[in-house]
């Protein structure tokens, strides 16, 4: 994978207040983190695509070394890369720590591509895994194309000053972190301590802490020297917040939630009374803003799904021939292909999820949710099954009044004398709507 560059796109800076509840969760995970007494080396584990989730990881990580007054912070870093701004926002955090921050490739078999070259190349000490690689960054379009013209040169030329920054400042190999953005270039664990890209090959973490035990290290604004051979360990990972960030920060998992969201509530609008498709769509469209809240995301697309809903539910109400239905599916298609436009393909909604639930959904509302508002414009229907039932007055029958049957009111004359209200009768007939009843004496009220 290579680094993919791309426009920053605002992000929702109401989604919090959609729940209030899963907001203070946040904010209380976001807060808290291991304690360590001073002096204790900090360990970071990140195994995915560089996005805004593992941002937030390690910004917070940082925070809290830099609290407890760490001697260093090791990142355990294997990636294939992913979002530009992620990647230069934790370059920019690694830059200002306050604390010596050591990247180190891990596992073995793994690796820092594209947005991981930089990481890595800006961290205090760089150290790699056997069977680890590091490189290919050259900067791609948002679907994994090659730039063409005058932007690929924009592009590049920006990721290679920013790299060449980087490599500058760590006193690293400058031209081949130039060829890793312009050439693609990727070399494994030797080639990159012998050409300088990193400093070191460690077998596992008390071999990095006893390799890099000693050395100087310059921060912003002082130098310290590392003293991390039986250093305290201090594992901060992934709390569950930032697990479940990282589960829903899918794009096809944050459109499945916002479609089937909507479906639950308007089907809860169409069958009023079922509790759990109202209690699910709420849920799942809360879960599904606070995840467009670490996705890069288009409001036209998001606007497009919430017409699309709009417009299914005046389909049910308003008799359109099901010009209002189709309008619904299309507005959903569009919605969902410019939701996540313009994101590399990893970050993009599947174009099969897309016009699948499209479908679904279409035939949901042409056969499902149609025949359930056929059914409910249906006239009452009554038959002779009521003869003999049990009714009780509501009102005086002298002869004529209403009677509670069933759950529901029915007006009823008897036959003979009158009946007050509370007395019951027995049904004996019906014409149209209107029951004939007669009083019975004796009948127990149970």
């Amino acid at each position: 994978m290579t680094l993919t560059f791309f426009r920053k796109r605002r992000r929702l800076p109401w989604v919090g207040s959609l729940g209030v509840l899963l907001g203070a969760l946040v904010l209380a995970a976001a807060a808290c983190g291991p304690g360590g007494e001073p002096g204790a080396i900090h360990i970071l584990t990140t195994d995915g695509e560089v996005n805004p989730v593992m941002e937030r990881y390690i910004d917070r990580g940082i925070d809290n070394a830099e609290k407890h007054q760490a001697n260093a912070v090791v990142i355990r870093l294997d990636t294939p890369g992913g979002l530009s701004t992620s990647m230069e926002a934790i370059v920019k955090r690694i830059l200002a720590a306050d604390v010596p921050v050591i990247v180190y490739v891990w596992p073995p078999g793994g690796r820092a591509a594209s947005a991981g070259t930089f990481i890595t190349m800006a961290a205090h000490v760089a150290a790699m895994a056997p069977s680890t690689r590091i490189g290919a960054a050259h900067p791609v379009g948002a679907g994994g194309e090659d730039i063409q013209g005058t932007l690929n040169d924009k592009v590049t030329n920006d990721a290679v000053a920013l790299i060449k920054s980087i490599a500058h400042q760590r006193g690293r190999n400058e031209q081949w972190a130039e060829d890793a953005v312009r050439k693609s270039v990727s070399i494994f664990q030797d080639e990159a301590v012998q050409l300088n890209v990193v400093d070191m090959v460690a077998n596992d973490l008390p071999s990095l802490l006893t390799q890099v035990d000693g050395r100087t290290v310059e921060l912003p604004q002082r130098e310290t020297v590392l003293a991390t051979r039986n250093a305290p360990l201090v594992y901060n990972d992934m709390n569950v917040v930032e697990n479940f960030l990282d589960l829903i920060s899918d794009p096809n998992i944050t459109f499945l939630l916002l479609s089937l969201g909507g479906l639950a509530l308007v089907y809860e609008i169409v069958a009023p009374g079922h509790i759990f498709p109202g209690v699910f769509g709420a849920i799942a469209l809360i879960i599904a803003f606070f995840s467009l809240s670490v996705l890069p995301f288009n409001w036209a697309g998001l606007a497009l799904i919430l017409v699309a809903f709009i417009l299914f539910v005046l389909e049910l109400f308003v008799t359109s021939h099901g010009i209002l239905g189709i309008g619904g599916v299309v507005a959903l298609i569009l919605g969902g292909l410019l939701l996540t436009n313009g994101n590399p393909s990893e970050f993009q909604v599947s174009k099969w999820l897309i016009y699948g639930l499209a479908a679904g959904m279409g035939a949901f509302f042409l056969f499902v949710v149609t025949s359930i508002i056929r059914v409910r414009r249906m006239p009452a229907v009554v038959t002779t099954t009521l003869v003999g039932r049990q009714a009780v007055a509501r009102s005086p029958l002298d002869p004529s009044g209403m009677v509670f049957l069933d759950g529901e009111y029915w007006s009823a004359t008897v036959e003979e004398g009158s009946v007050e209200p509370g007395e019951r009768v027995v049904v004996t007939g019906m014409h149209g709507l209107r029951l004939t009843v007669s009083k019975q004496k004796g009948v127990d009220d149970g």
